[in-house]
């Protein structure tokens, strides 16, 4: 399956009182890096379109901070699955699930 690695910046905006003490990345800024890496890949990009839509998503566990991330994808017809990995611990732990879809086109 292909994957991209990124790393969340440790002084990414989105920390900033999300939520104090424990700062905690927000799942919709961790949607929009999943898309853009998904995107970044012109196969699935075409795929997508120019309007894609979430189709279901599972929050599996949180991301901080500095975390490292693998993001891995499988696309089938008009939709391509994601799994979103956690790279900062000795097993990779599933941070996110789900899919997006093409959407619909005007």
């Amino acid at each position: 399956m292909p994957s991209v690695s990124l790393r969340i910046p440790v002084d990414h905006p989105s920390f900033v009182g999300h939520f104090p003490g424990q700062p905690l990345l927000p799942g919709v800024v961790l949607l929009a890096e999943v898309l853009e890496a998904l995107l970044g890949d012109p196969e699935i990009a075409v795929r997508l379109g120019s309007a894609p839509r979430l189709g279901a998503v599972k929050f599996l566990a949180p991301v901080g901070p500095g975390a490292g991330l693998r993001v891995v994808w499988e696309a089938a017809g008009a939709r391509v699955r994601f799994d979103v990995l956690r790279l900062d611990t000795d097993v990779e732990t599933p941070a996110a699930t789900g899919h997006f879809e093409a959407g619909a086109t005007r």
